[in-house]
């Protein structure tokens, strides 16, 4: 067995090779968007709540009031990627997330507040997401699966490095200046590597636009007509709704459990790396099998993710929830990454991702705001991850039937699209 890794490695190694502009560039993105993810933002939940005089289910009411704008906007904006060039989409993306991060620093009014977070929300979690997946979904077929488990590595890598990073930073600066900083660095950084990187588009091999060619193409409109669409975003959307709404409140989980505030930020590193190994596994068991026939599984992880977080108070359940979130995003982001295009084609990749992503953006503003809530209430956050574990166990069963009937759908309609 070691010695059949031997070929295997140096066939990954050759991929990353040839494709090291490309998947740099997605890389790139999928790190740079941490800015507006809620991992990021929840760092200074604390402080923010403080300076604005916010209790935990009003500022979790602003961040989804927020994020549910900012997902509506998306559905519209991010068909802008079927139009033009992804270098002009990355880098206007860039400036607009930079500058909601100098909004942020400046803020004095819930209101720009408000908008400061519509702004990092959307160009951070949607659009620079969006624009990175659908461009690696785009220029890679044979080998998406691969190419996509190494663009979303960028999402553990802000993961693993950002939440450390910010809460040394903190310690020494004013919160509002950590924000001046992450925007300077997005146009002295990010904005040049993304121009260099994606100033070539690459251009998809004969075997590759062959295969292509031989799947339907569906707009839109018939996407959202299809049911099986409907079930498996059922699934799509638990991570987002989960993992945000354990970030956004992680410095009132850490209170709870009676964690020093450094735990769950060490966790995150766990995560991370958890999150990194899977999913590069992940992305070459697509390339082999497809990502369809991996829907039933990668909730299960996060199931046991949930389980273990309400039942466990000693750090070591922040590690043992981090780590088994990592193998579900590990999972997911893979097949999340893979299964749109297997799906419905690439033609009109950008209009239906981004209704995914507004779903995915959707399911993370209702997290916080709906757990918020509950928690001021008197449903403690651990009950809450207990009713979440049942629903991925649930949702996983429903995503055995779907996938069955896709794997099935998509046979039928290669071959009828090779008759025509």
């Amino acid at each position: 067995m070691i010695a059949d890794l031997g070929p295997a490695l140096r066939t990954y190694a050759r991929f990353l090779r040839n494709n090291a502009r490309w998947l740099a560039a997605g890389l790139l993105l999928t790190f740079s968007s941490g800015v507006g993810q809620t991992y990021f933002i929840a760092l200074f939940a604390g402080r923010i709540r403080a300076e604005f005089e916010l209790g935990h289910g009003e500022f979790g009411l602003v961040y989804m009031l927020a994020t549910l704008a900012s997902a509506a906007t998306l559905i519209w904006l991010g068909r802008v990627v079927d139009v033009v060039t992804p270098r002009a989409a990355a880098l206007a993306t860039l400036l607009a997330l930079a500058c909601a991060a100098l909004l942020m620093a400046f803020s004095r009014h819930v209101v720009l507040l408000l908008i400061s977070l519509y702004c990092l929300r959307l160009f951070g979690q949607g659009m620079l997401s969006h624009v990175a997946m659908t461009t690696i979904g785009r220029w890679f077929v044979a080998e998406r699966g691969r190419a996509v488990s190494v663009t979303a590595t960028g999402y553990q890598i802000g993961e693993g490095l950002l939440p450390l990073l910010v809460v040394s930073l903190l310690v020494v600066f004013d919160w509002r200046m950590v924000w001046v900083g992450a925007a300077i660095l997005l146009i002295l950084v990010a904005i040049p590597l993304a121009s260099v990187s994606l100033a070539v588009p690459r251009t998809p091999s004969a075997v590759d636009i062959a295969t292509e060619d031989a799947r339907r193409q569906w707009i839109r409109a018939e996407v959202l007509r299809d049911p099986l669409f409907w079930m498996v975003i059922a699934a799509v959307l638990a991570p987002a709704f989960i993992g945000t709404s354990v970030f956004f409140h992680q410095v009132h989980l850490a209170e709870t459990k009676g964690w020093a505030p450094t735990v769950i930020a060490r966790a995150f590193t766990v995560m991370a790396l958890c999150t990194v190994c899977v999913g590069l596994l992940s992305g070459r068991v697509i390339d082999a099998i497809g990502a369809v026939r991996l829907l039933p599984f990668f909730l299960l992880p996060l199931a046991t993710a949930c389980l273990t977080l309400s039942l466990v108070d000693t750090p070591s359940g922040a590690y043992a929830f981090m780590a088994m979130l990592g193998v579900s995003y590990g999972m997911s982001s893979s097949v999340f990454g893979a299964l749109w295009p297997e799906l419905y084609g690439t033609a009109h990749l950008g209009a239906i991702r981004s209704v995914v992503f507004a779903g995915m953006v959707f399911s993370s503003a209702l997290g916080p705001g709906l757990t918020g809530s509950l928690i001021d209430l008197g449903v403690s956050f651990e009950h809450q991850l207990g009713y979440l574990a049942v629903y991925c166990v649930l949702t996983s069963a429903v995503m055995w039937v779907a996938s069955k009937r896709l794997l099935a759908r998509s046979t039928d309609q290669i071959q009828l699209t090779r008759m025509a």
